[in-house]
């Protein structure tokens, strides 16, 4: 049996999805919670206020997808296609999900929830993380050069366990730094 192939349309909230390859189409208001979304492709797509929290994503394809306001609780973006994995986040809900070694170069993540996210041993180089909330995210032996974390915030990363070089952060978020040496910073009026 032949996957389908569908091009430029809309989906909605009650409209259903079969196993296919999806380019250039919008999923408005869909909830996938739970759905197994493995073996489908998506290319060029634009998630909008969606629910994907726990989808199943073995193989699954992401190329150039846009998250706009999405849930995604606990998705295992590490069980992707790994082939031209590459996506955008905004106002998205990404609590618990793991990107344990995938190579997402120049990702951006805005205004997103991250918490307990994973990180492990991923290439985020060059990637952006605007106005997020990355409290107990785990970033070990990552390769996090470039990566710009100025306006993000309650992350702790160890130094000593990831490659840094030229990343950005701003001075608040320099106890996350230094969180391993158990010293007090004083903050001065």
């Amino acid at each position: 049996m032949t996957d389908i192939y569908i091009t430029d349309k809309t989906f909605h909230q009650n409209d259903s999805l079969t196993k296919g390859e999806y380019e250039n189409c919008t999923f408005q208001a869909c909830n996938l919670a739970d759905f197994n979304l493995s073996g489908f492709k998506f290319t060029d797509c634009t998630f909008i206020a969606c629910n994907l929290s726990l989808a199943k994503l073995t193989k699954t394809v992401f190329r150039d997808v846009q998250f706009k306001d999405c849930k995604m609780l606990g998705l295992r973006f590490d069980h992707c296609n790994e082939f031209g994995l590459s996506f955008s986040f905004d106002g998205c809900q990404l609590n618990h999900s793991s990107f344990y070694r995938t190579k997402i170069k120049k990702t951006v993540f805005k205004k997103s929830q991250l918490q307990e996210a994973d990180f492990s041993e991923a290439d985020l180089t060059a990637a952006l993380f605007e106005n997020c909330n990355l409290e107990g995210a785990t970033f070990y032996q990552s390769i996090i050069e470039k990566v710009d974390f100025r306006t993000s915030y309650n992350y702790t990363i160890d130094l000593d366990e990831n490659r840094v070089k030229k990343a950005k952060f701003s001075f608040s978020g320099i106890e996350g730094l230094l969180a391993k040496y158990d010293i007090e910073i004083e903050h001065s009026n």
